[in-house]
């Protein structure tokens, strides 16, 4: 395996023994007539991929309505379990491929670590100004409970188990038996695979996507985040023997599961109360298991090393405080042990007693006492790893795991506020009131030391319900530290008064203190979230009105000046397309950057991205590079949700690939932007001219279809399975945020899901083609333009790249069998037409701008892979269609209708390794 091409023959490889196991699976269950039935139709499609023929294309749909109960099921799963088979290949081949570059020496992979480091060295310099990038380094990555993961756990763990086994085939030195063993063991997961049921019998609950999200930490994550910061480490000494380098835990991991109230009825204050508590209990968990490791490893004995008096001491005293004599460990001289032993009881008493650990710090000293003792009896130059991860594991997670994010619509503040100014007669109508007038009323409030509130009974369940989260927030710091909860998040941020009024809740609850000698207390940063094109266009000067108010300057500076915002992706690129909303997102983040600048805070951006590209979806370093460089230094946020925690987190290796892309693609623009004295944006700004002229293109276009067509919402609830997405139990929370067939309430999710089911994916592309076509037809020199933003701007390579990845996935010619689903077959037509029309305006500006021939030339191993997918999902959507018919034309459809029609959504989703 010397080469690129030698990699990919083996993955191949991998492809093909899945997919004959597989075969011998389908002739077990169904016979030959099942096999047969497969591979004809799979034949079919790779010949139609190869060169479209009419005939064949009809044959291939009139074979496929032929198919009855039961071997219909049976070939929906083939197709569905071959695509999760091809994605443990995939990811194990992103394993090989890793292993073979540091196989080579050369310097590392893209974005690895090491070739960071390497590339950070040509910068020349000193070490203490790359110190002082590293000391500023911040990546906090979020995970959410958003229902995009359609496979089920159960099924999660057996891929993870594969691809386990196909890693151990890789190895050369197996014998003739240990391969035939796990050969065997490969045979019966791909067997447990057909025979596990993959759907969700029902909905799960919130505690549910809570353990759901949880088990990543378990399995991977709590080994993984310390591992990425000790390469850091490693490969700085490796590249500057010459210092004495610090790496600060720079990457973090927060929560929204169990927090995240907007429009989720189901995220009450106790089950936030739970969330903490199975947060605590898992990490709790983790040290115990650590620290027993620990012990086996410690068994230096006070006979033949010196052990420092400090914990001599702490020992002999502790021991007597914690410990009865069965507690006690029973070899005298084995100081670390018996140190030990005193951790463990006390770790098991957190939350329980008054011998429990009050906070992670008390931990982390005994911790310390034992890491400074034992490594002087260390020969020199020689460090304890496995305590030095400990210590950097109790730092990073502390005795809440992750920090859990609150989250509320902006609309449930205000109706609170609106009550309890109204109970104490400041005034009746707040709600009413123009934005000047509420803000005055705030700041007065916010002002004066005393509180408003009055007995609880004397409110509405609506605002007793918003009062008990603020309460639980104060709650929450007392019990687990005030790391558990950090930031509350406004959804719907429209004003200055949305965050003023939050500031407002969390005075009544103590959370913010103002005293009568006028010093402040705050410990609660309040987030606004900016979600639609308006929201977007108007946040530079929502957030100067509030940097100007001295009550929330001086929120601010017990805060240390510090002001986290969130971009919302999903509801902007639904309100106005890909293409505008991208470049509202970076051009809102450049004003309000230079804009607190003046004001000297530091902000951080939090962006909401989901996994697809119609809601800002690709690999965490592309996430990080697009957005507008001078934003970097003050660290960047960013969520993972859905089906990306699997497909990024669920095996180790590929979490470390993950986690350090990510590291590698921060440090080193950070390191580049310390070291240019001058930023010349002059070009810049010609580009900036350019997408501001193709996005106002894009944005009519855009708009023209969605909400200038008076049949569009018609035929995007005929033409997708949206009605049905909503059976297939994917999450605990509503599609649309207030139970309406709105266009306005329906959530971004189920809108991407939809559209990527029925292969137009328009949220990922659409009206970007006119907005490019428009600009480069203006001028010939515009086309040049943009192919120089294309080479040396990193936000319009990654917009374009999405772009070329969404046309990939799409499909008009399957997209046009959904439109037999459309009641009025002029409007189908019509709409349809127009979608078609721009995706090939679309590609055809494209490849001008990228100088390919093809879509993704740039990147053979994601264009293969997709060219391997395509064929077999095209079977599902015929499915899909015929069945979706079936089931909307009768009036009590048969349970295993609906099952057939959920397989395909499941099947669709695993193959374009999307949903929403």
């Amino acid at each position: 395996m010397n080469d690129s091409a030698d990699l990919n023959s083996v993955l191949r490889s991998d492809v093909k023994k899945l997919g004959n196991i597989l075969g011998e699976i389908l002739i077990h269950h169904g016979g030959e007539k099942l096999f047969n039935e497969v591979e004809v139709i799979r034949e079919m499609t790779k010949s139609l991929r190869k060169e479209f023929d009419e005939k064949i294309y009809m044959e291939l749909k009139d074979r496929i309505k032929q198919l009855k109960p039961p071997i219909r099921q049976q070939v929906i799963r083939a197709f569905s379990i071959y695509f999760h088979l091809i994605n443990i290949a995939e990811q194990n081949h992103r394993i090989r491929r890793r292993k073979q570059y540091q196989l080579n020496d050369q310097g590392g992979q893209p974005f690895s670590i090491e070739n960071v480091v390497s590339r950070v060295k040509d910068y020349q310099m000193s070490h203490d100004a790359l110190q002082s990038v590293l000391n500023e380094l911040s990546i906090e990555l979020i995970i959410t409970a958003h229902p995009t993961e359609a496979t089920k756990r159960t099924v999660l763990e057996i891929q993870k188990r594969i691809s386990t086994i196909l890693q151990k085939l890789d190895s050369p030195a197996l014998s003739k038996n240990e391969r035939k063993n796990l050969e065997n063991s490969l045979f019966d997961e791909v067997t447990a695979l057909w025979q596990t049921d993959e759907l969700r019998h029902r909905k799960p609950r919130v505690l549910d996507e809570v353990r759901n999200g949880l088990y990543y930490f378990d399995e991977t994550l709590f080994n993984t985040i310390p591992s990425v910061h000790e390469e850091l480490e490693f490969q700085l000494k490796e590249h500057f023997p010459n210092y004495e380098w610090d790496v600060p835990n720079f990457l973090h991991f927060g929560s929204w599961i169990g927090g995240d109230r907007d429009g989720n009825p189901n995220v009450t204050p106790d089950i936030t109360w739970e969330t903490l508590e199975l947060q605590r209990s898992l990490v709790l968990k983790k040290y115990d298991e650590a620290i027993n490791e620990l012990m086996k490893r410690f068994s230096h004995s006070s006979y033949r090393i010196s052990v420092s008096d400090k914990l001599t001491d702490s020992v002999e005293r502790e021991e007597r405080i914690y410990l009865n004599e069965e507690e006690k460990w029973p070899v005298e001289s084995e100081l670390y042990r018996r140190k030990f032993a005193i951790i463990l009881k006390r770790l098991h008493e957190v939350g329980k007693s008054e011998l429990g650990y009050k906070n992670p710090d008390e931990l982390l000293n005994d911790l310390i006492l034992i890491q400074d003792s034992a490594e002087k009896h260390q020969p020199t130059g020689h460090t304890l790893k496995s305590i030095r991860t400990l210590i950097r594991q109790v730092r990073l997670f502390g005795f809440h795991l992750v920090t859990l994010d609150i989250r509320n619509h902006s609309g449930e503040h205000e109706f609170a506020v609106n009550e309890i100014l109204k109970a104490v007669n400041i005034t009746k109508h707040y709600s009413e009131l123009p934005e000047e007038e509420k803000i005055k009323i705030l700041k007065d409030v916010l002002s004066d030391p005393r509180p408003l509130l009055l007995y609880e009974e004397d409110y509405t369940k609506q605002t007793q319900g918003i009062l008990k989260v603020f309460k639980l927030i104060r709650q929450a710091h007392k019990e687990f530290g005030k790391r558990s909860i950090q930031v509350y998040l406004i959804s719907m941020t429209q004003s200055s008064s949305d965050l003023l009024e939050v500031l407002l809740l969390a005075k009544e609850a103590g959370i913010y203190r103002l005293y009568s000698d006028g010093t402040v207390e705050s410990d609660l940063n309040v987030a606004p979230l900016l979600e639609t094109i308006d929201d977007l266009i108007a946040g530079p000067n929502i957030m100067k009105r509030l940097f100007e108010m001295d009550v929330y300057r001086n929120h601010l500076k017990v805060r240390n000046n510090h002001q986290e915002i969130m971009l919302g992706y999903s509801d902007g690129s639904k309100d106005g397309g890909t293409l505008t909303a991208n470049w509202k997102l970076f051009k809102a983040q450049q004003e309000i950057h230079n804009m607190a600048k003046e004001f000297d805070i530091r902000l951080k951006f939090f962006h909401g991205r989901g996994g697809s590209l119609g809601r800002g979806g690709g690999s965490l370093n592309t996430s990080i590079l697009s957005q507008p460089v001078e934003t970097l230094g003050d660290g960047v946020k960013i969520t993972e949700q859905g089906e990306v925690l699997s497909s990024r987190y669920l095996l180790e290796d590929i979490a470390f690939r993950n986690l350090e892309q990510a590291a590698s693609a921060l440090l080193e623009a950070c390191a580049r932007v310390s070291t240019e004295s001058k930023v010349d944006y002059s070009r810049e700004k010609e580009w900036e001219t350019a997408m501001e002229e193709i996005s106002t293109h894009s944005l009519k276009k855009y708009q023209s279809l969605v909400f200038g067509d008076p049949d569009f919402l018609t035929y995007f609830n005929q033409a997708t399975p949206l009605k049905e997405i909503g059976a297939l139990n994917i999450g605990s929370r509503p599609m649309s945020r207030k139970n309406s067939q709105r266009f306005e309430d329906l959530r971004a999710i189920p809108w991407v899901f939809a559209w990527t089911q029925s292969r137009h994916m328009i949220p990922a592309w659409y009206a970007s083609g006119t907005g490019l076509k428009t600009y480069i037809e203006e001028d010939e020199s515009h086309l040049i333009t943009l192919q120089t933003m294309y080479q040396k701007w990193p936000f319009f390579r990654s917009t374009i790249n999405n772009l070329q990845m969404a046309l990939m996935k799409a499909d008009m010619t399957t997209a046009k069998e959904y439109l037999t689903l459309v009641s009025d077959p002029d409007v189908a037509e019509r709409i349809y037409g127009d979608i078609r029309s721009e995706y090939f305006r679309t590609k055809e500006a494209l490849l001008k701008i990228t100088g390919n021939e093809e879509l993704l030339a740039h990147t053979p191993n994601i264009q293969e892979s997709v060219y391997r997918r395509n064929p077999y999902v095209d079977p599902l959507n015929f499915l899909q269609v015929y069945l979706i018919h079936e089931l909307r034309e009768t009036d009590e459809p048969s349970e295993d209708l609906v099952t057939e029609v959920l397989l395909t959504i499941n099947g669709v989703a695993a193959g374009l390794v999307n949903t929403g």
